[in-house]
């Protein structure tokens, strides 16, 4: 489904992708991961446009991700988290939700001409709309607080939320962008469960950025290990814990006792 050829990337002199490689089959779910600094999140930016490759290519589903534009990557049916919450708190939860819905309506200015006189067909695309924003929101557990502003809620429900609205556009590919950070251990049993149910029961294919080991190695198919920007390992998750390379980086050294407990 998603294959990275050759990817770097560069900021000045900084290098922070230095030609990564790896494949994505669909079906499965892929957990990225790194110390800090690796260029894990750097390399989610670049398949959604916010950077520029320096070199490489990235094909999803054999279309180059790096020649189309932001609004059109989602279109393809890639769709992603981020690491900081990015809701608008002055809406519903229902709006910030149908935001991700956007790249199923039409861009033509006619549509929202017709919109603005309620057009039957018009009409029947915004209900459709409010249906599927209504059904992410009961597949990740928030049915009801449709209707309610999108702040002062836990931070385990605002990820929840940004989830939703990823989902509603029902992507191919989901890059989950360390959605277990702030959660507790309870909400990140949940967390675990709900991205193999994700996999399994909407057909969707997880590519997870994640520092939490215990739950890359307990959801993940395959993972893949990037260090100062280099994959430095990849296999399944019992090959990658045993990895003198990826127990080096994560510990400073080779204590296999203690690798990626």
């Amino acid at each position: 489904m998603l294959s990275v050829q050759d990817v770097s990337v560069r900021f000045g002199g900084l290098v922070a992708l230095d030609r990564v490689s790896f494949d994505v089959p669909q079906g499965c779910v892929l957990g990225l991961i790194g110390p800090n600094g690796a260029g894990k999140t750097t390399l989610f930016n670049v398949m959604t446009r916010i950077y520029q490759a320096s070199g490489g290519d990235i094909l999803f589903d054999g279309h180059s991700l790096l020649r189309r534009r932001a609004d059109q990557v989602i279109g393809l049916g890639v769709a992603r988290t981020f690491q900081n919450l990015a809701l608008s708190p002055r809406t519903t939860v229902l709006e910030n939700v149908l935001l991700g819905y956007h790249c199923r309506l039409s861009g033509n200015p006619l549509y929202f001409a017709l919109a603005g006189i309620g057009w039957p067909s018009i009409r029947q695309s915004e209900r459709e709309a409010v249906t599927r924003a209504q059904e992410a929101l009961e597949f990740v557990g928030l049915a009801g607080l449709g209707p309610r502003l999108a702040s002062g809620f836990p931070f385990g429900t605002m990820k929840a939320i940004e989830l939703a609205r990823a989902l509603v556009s029902r992507p191919k590919l989901l890059l989950l962008d360390e959605p277990a950070g702030g959660l507790n251990h309870t909400e990140l049993n949940e967390l675990g469960q709900l991205i193999r149910r994700i996999n399994s029961e909407l057909g969707i294919t997880p590519l997870v950025v994640e520092h939490h080991m215990g739950l890359v190695m307990s959801i993940a198919d395959r993972v893949v290990v990037l260090d100062f920007g280099r994959k430095i390992a990849e296999g399944t998750p019992a090959e990658v814990q045993k990895d003198r390379l990826v127990i080096e980086a994560y510990l400073g050294e080779a204590d296999e006792e203690e690798a990626l407990a």
